[in-house]
């Protein structure tokens, strides 16, 4: 498996499991309908950890555009390789919203709530305001690739199985931070599936709320440069 077809993969299985759990829980008419925030974070946690597992060897399994910019910043990976990465993520992250609209088809056509709909694709505050959205983000990213950086360091390496303790920190995030914007901290994870929801033919799906759409983008860059940076000056 090449290093693109690894981010690829990697992604679309993050986005499958993660984006379907969020399917199962808000739309109408399923097995898991009204399963809450914490049936939300544990599925989002367990997408990280298949995925992460799955792609590991193949491409290092970022997943994510702003890790794979944060270990570009720190000399740990080929800024050559940045574009090509972050294409097979986004890439990947839309195939796996179109996965989920695959799978719960009928259940969006059940669904009367547009909003719920796009839930089920990106994230969305709950308390709009730019600035504190832009923050909150940003603080659960910085969270993330902190974590991730030291995970990756020769002396606390587990190999393959770094993908639970990255699981279990995905898991934090979205239940001390997530409740705010609903915890995108991935670029990817967000824009993707957001281009997806514009364009799949999604019954009664209203807009997708692209006046937001660049907090999800910028955020997670500006707390990973801050990890990034931060991680450095104490290594």
């Amino acid at each position: 498996m090449t290093a693109f077809l690894g981010e690829l993969i990697g992604t679309a299985l993050l986005v499958t499991l993660g984006d379907g759990v969020v399917a199962n829980v808000v739309l109408q008419k399923t097995k898991g309908n009204a399963g809450g925030l914490i049936s939300i974070t544990v599925g989002w946690a367990m997408a990280v950890f298949v995925s992460v597992l799955s792609v590991a060897a193949a491409s290092g399994a970022h997943l994510n555009p702003a890790i794979t910019i944060a270990f570009a910043v720190l000399g740990k990976f080929d800024w050559a390789l940045v574009p090509v990465y972050i294409a097979a993520q986004l890439l990947g992250a839309f195939l796996g919203a179109v996965v989920v609209w695959l799978a719960y088809r009928r259940h969006f056509d059940a669904t009367d709530s547009a909003a719920d709909k796009l839930t089920v694709f990106c994230t969305g505050p709950t308390i709009r305001n730019a600035a504190n959205n832009v923050m909150t983000e940003a603080i659960g990213t910085f969270v993330l690739v902190f974590a991730v950086l030291e995970m990756v360091a020769p002396a606390s390496s587990l190999g393959a199985l770094n993908a639970l303790p990255v699981a279990l920190v995905v898991l934090a995030i979205g239940l001390s931070l997530g409740g705010p914007t609903g915890y995108a901290i991935n670029p990817a994870r967000d824009l993707g599936p957001r281009i997806a929801h514009a364009i799949l033919p999604l019954k009664n799906k209203g807009n997708s709320d692209w006046g937001y759409s660049w907090v999800p983008i910028v955020s997670p860059i500006i707390g990973a440069l801050i990890a990034a940076f931060l991680f450095k000056a104490i290594s």
